[in-house]
C-alpha cells in the first residue's frame, strides 16, 4: 500500500461529527412520535383492570338481586355482596354508594365520585374511579343494571 491510500484509510476509521449528529436527531424524532403512544396504550391497558372488576361486580350484583329481591344493600353491610378482586388494584370500587375496595397499587384513588349513587330495588349504578398515572387525571368507569359500561367523559378512554 502506498502512504496515499494508508493515509486515506487511517482517516475512514470513525463517524464525523455531522453523521453522529444526524443519528441522534433521527433517534429524538422517532422517540418524540413513539413516547406518547406508548403512554395511552400503557393507560389502555390499566384500564382494563376496571372494565374486568367491574363486570364481575355485575355478576355479584344480579346474584343479589336474584337472593333478596332487590339491588339495594339496605342494612346489610358492602362485604356482604360477597365481590373481591382477584389481585392489587388501581381503582376504588363502589357499589350502593358505599365503598367496596380502595386501592392498593400507586396512581389509584381519589375522592368518592359524584356519580356513585345508591341502589334501587330495580337498578344499580357500580363505579370504579382512579388516577391511572401520567397526567391523564382521574378515569372512571361506570356500569349499571343493563350491563351498560361506560367510560366518563375528560379522559381519553377505551
Amino acid at each position: 500500500m502506498t502512504g496515499l491510500a494508508r493515509r486515506v484509510v487511517q482517516n475512514r476509521m470513525g463517524f464525523t461529527l455531522i453523521e453522529l449528529m444526524i443519528v441522534v436527531a433521527i433517534i429524538g424524532i422517532l422517540a418524540a412520535i413513539a413516547i406518547p403512544n406508548f403512554l395511552k396504550y400503557q393507560a389502555k391497558s390499566k384500564q382494563s383492570e376496571a372494565r374486568a372488576n367491574l363486570t364481575s361486580i355485575y355478576t355479584n350484583a344480579l346474584t343479589w338481586y336474584a337472593e333478596h329481591d332487590t339491588y339495594s344493600l339496605g342494612g346489610h353491610p358492602v362485604t356482604d355482596l360477597n365481590w373481591i378482586p382477584l389481585s392489587m388494584t388501581r381503582y376504588d370500587y363502589y357499589y350502593d354508594a358505599r365503598l367496596l375496595r380502595i386501592h392498593r397499587l400507586p396512581a389509584g384513588g381519589g375522592p368518592m365520585p359524584v356519580t356513585a349513587v345508591a341502589s334501587t330495588n330495580i337498578s344499580f349504578v357500580a363505579v370504579a374511579s382512579g388516577d391511572i398515572g401520567k397526567g391523564a387525571g382521574t378515569d372512571q368507569w361506570t356500569i349499571d343494571n343493563n350491563r351498560y359500561l361506560e367510560n366518563t367523559p375528560g379522559f381519553i378512554g377505551y
